[in-house]
């Protein structure tokens, strides 16, 4: 009997990093020996993402049962059911955090059957035995799976950024599913979303027609590790483009800094949206490189950021921010920022007289949008 668990992990790294042909001959090599021609074979059992029937690996092969996620035959196959999670919890005293567990770790539909993620709740009880917090964690969040989503936030086009928006924030999106699958046809964007749901990123919500799904990612855990690659791809932007926006803001033109921050903006996730807190502390982040101040005392109040330059020679640069009401409101918002400026006299503060100029900026936010007004 032999058993054979994650069969296509080998295929997906070799796919990544560029050596899938020669692991495919590798793997057809040894599953031929080993369930082809073994004459002293009874059964084989293979597990993994991808169905078998499709891969170049089981020429010759055509024997397979094969069972997928949306199957009933063997839906319960696959992880923990509500009844098998109730009875962990109770089992192990830990039946007052269910609700918790099951917002984390429950959410897959496999055929008609809810189930839950079996690792994450192993991870999650032994956790909450051997130590004294119970709170649920991601227990996926550093696992080297996490590479396709990031490959996908960061390749992926407009359209699928905004689908992916859409998901984290606990909405669903309607795909057709491609039920047989290779490494190969992973860059095929009509594809994606069949990966992702056969690597457990995304859940059946409900069946639309054949092999058309409504899709939501499946749990908090899950939704985590999006919103972990979200940022991190995001950071990876933010650090190229901000010394083109830190020039730009010092040379005074505001179309070029306006055209940079609605690039950045597209960029996040609405996650964060109508955060004022979140805007600010972009800029912030964005010029952390650089002497800035934060609610300085200028004039007659307080402005929002100051940029002083490391030379005299250069401009101190002041912004403003505002938050607007609704995308109709952004031009209005910026004036209320530039007028501030110019009323409570932000520009001109003593200390900033011994440098080469004082160049004033409003920006007002709204969801992934700004507006940058520079004063006269």
């Amino acid at each position: 009997i032999i058993l054979l668990d994650e069969y296509d992990v080998p295929l997906n790294h070799a796919y990544l990093h560029g050596y899938y042909v020669e692991m495919v001959e590798l793997i057809r090599n040894i599953f031929s020996a080993a369930l082809k021609t073994n004459t002293a074979l009874q059964q084989g059992i293979l597990t993994g993402c991808l169905r078998i029937a499709k891969e170049s690996i089981f020429t010759g092969m055509n024997n397979f049962s094969v069972y997928g996620i949306t199957e009933e035959i063997s839906a319960s196959q696959f992880g923990f059911t509500p009844n098998d999670v109730h009875e962990i919890l109770s089992y192990y005293d830990i039946l007052p955090y269910e609700n918790e567990v099951k917002n984390w770790y429950d959410g897959y539909l496999f055929g008609k059957q809810e189930m839950y993620n079996p690792w994450s709740i192993i991870h999650y009880v032994k956790k909450a035995t051997q130590t004294s917090d119970q709170t649920p964690v991601s227990f996926w969040a550093n696992t080297s799976g996490n590479d396709i989503i990031m490959r996908y936030i960061q390749q992926g086009n407009r359209q699928m950024k905004k689908e992916f928006d859409m998901l984290v924030n606990k909405g669903s999106i309607v795909k057709k599913i491609m039920p047989e699958l290779t490494y190969r046809e992973m860059d095929n964007i009509d594809n994606i979303y069949s990966f992702l749901l056969f690597t457990g990123y995304l859940k059946i919500g409900k069946q639309i027609d054949r092999n058309v799904y409504e899709l939501e990612i499946p749990n908090e855990e899950v939704r985590e590790v999006y919103i972990n690659q979200f940022e991190v791809a995001f950071k990876e932007y933010t650090n190229i483009r901000k010394d083109m926006l830190i020039q730009c803001l010092q040379e005074g033109k505001a179309i070029e800094v306006n055209n940079i921050l609605n690039d950045i903006l597209e960029r996040s996730i609405s996650y964060y949206d109508n955060k004022e807190s979140f805007y600010h502390g972009l800029l912030l982040g964005l010029l952390s490189e650089y002497e800035v101040i934060s609610n300085e005392e200028a004039g007659t109040g307080r402005l929002d950021i100051a940029i002083r330059p490391r030379n005299i020679r250069d401009n101190v640069v002041i912004i403003e921010c505002k938050h607007a009401k609704d995308e109709d409101d952004l031009m209005d918002a910026c004036a209320e920022a530039i007028q501030q400026i110019e009323e409570k006299g932000y520009m001109k503060k003593k200390a900033y007289q011994i440098y080469r100029g004082v160049i004033g900026y409003g920006i007002s936010f709204y969801k992934k949008q700004c507006y940058v007004t520079k004063c006269n």
